[in-house]
């Protein structure tokens, strides 16, 4: 049987926990409690000016087993739009990219491609907007841009959408959604934000939602994992799309406008 990957997501709130306390460090430490091969990070990064990270480069380099996904555009940003990858040493990484997201408010999603044993994954980490029609839009940008090859891609992230029967439909056809579990709030989870989209050729094996008393109090959404299992390669056939390092999407006021209303 094929070793398999866990995957993670994790909203850290810019390590802000449930007490109202900043502590890098505990979120360092729910991290390493995962175990995983990945872990997609939102909300790492504030909001304004540079965007400077919440967690600290050296801490990330010396306390765990995590190389950082080359994303950020300065110097002090661990990520783009607040969304930063890990990805354990044991992986190389083959590329990255940027995906602009539409919306009222700003949005990005991050693609970072790993080699595995049994080939090559591409991994997109988001998340998604507050609003529901600009949620499926940012999803049909998502699935557009992974159109060449979404059989071996996960999407992965706070998608932000409280319904469990609606709002991802963008997904349907070529992705399983998995909902771990309750999420948020992590003092008292009631919804299921933090999900997963696996394209075809990835199977799920177990996924869950890390409850631990650490957890429950370093953020305000509840980290969860995936372990997936990937089907081999087919020789001679390229696993996954080349892609732009960057790509944009933009709307124009009538057609923002028309997305809010939902025409």
């Amino acid at each position: 049987m094929a070793k398999g990957l866990r995957l993670a997501s994790y909203n850290i709130q810019k390590a802000v926990g449930v007490d109202f306390r900043r502590d890098p460090g505990r979120i360092i430490d729910v991290i390493n409690m995962l175990q995983a091969d990945l872990v997609a990070l939102q909300e790492v990064d504030k909001r304004l000016g540079e965007r400077p990270s919440v967690l600290c480069r050296r801490m990330i380099e010396a306390e765990t087993d995590f190389r950082i996904a080359p994303l950020s555009r300065n110097e002090v940003s661990l990520g783009w739009h607040g969304n930063a990858v890990l990805v354990h040493r044991d992986h190389d990484i083959l590329a990255t990219g940027h995906i602009e997201l539409p919306g009222l408010e700003p949005r990005g999603a991050v693609r970072v491609d790993i080699a595995t044993a049994e080939g090559p994954v591409a991994v997109v980490g988001a998340h998604l907007g507050l609003v529901r029609n600009f949620r499926r839009l940012q999803l049909e940008t998502i699935r557009g841009h992974l159109d060449d090859a979404p059989s071996r891609t996960v999407v992965l992230g706070d998608f932000n959408e409280w319904s469990v029967e609606r709002g991802l439909e963008p997904l349907d056809a070529d992705y399983q959604v998995i909902s771990p579990g309750n999420s948020f709030h992590a003092a008292r989870p009631i919804a299921s934000l933090d999900r997963f989209a696996l394209g075809r050729k990835v199977a799920l094996r177990d996924a869950g939602v890390e409850e631990g008393a650490l957890a429950s109090r370093a953020s305000d959404h509840l980290p969860v994992w995936a372990d997936i299992e990937l089907a081999p390669a087919e020789p001679g056939v390229p696993a996954l799309p080349t892609f732009e390092s960057s790509i944009s999407l933009s709307l124009g006021t009538q057609q923002w406008w028309n997305t809010f209303r939902g025409g």
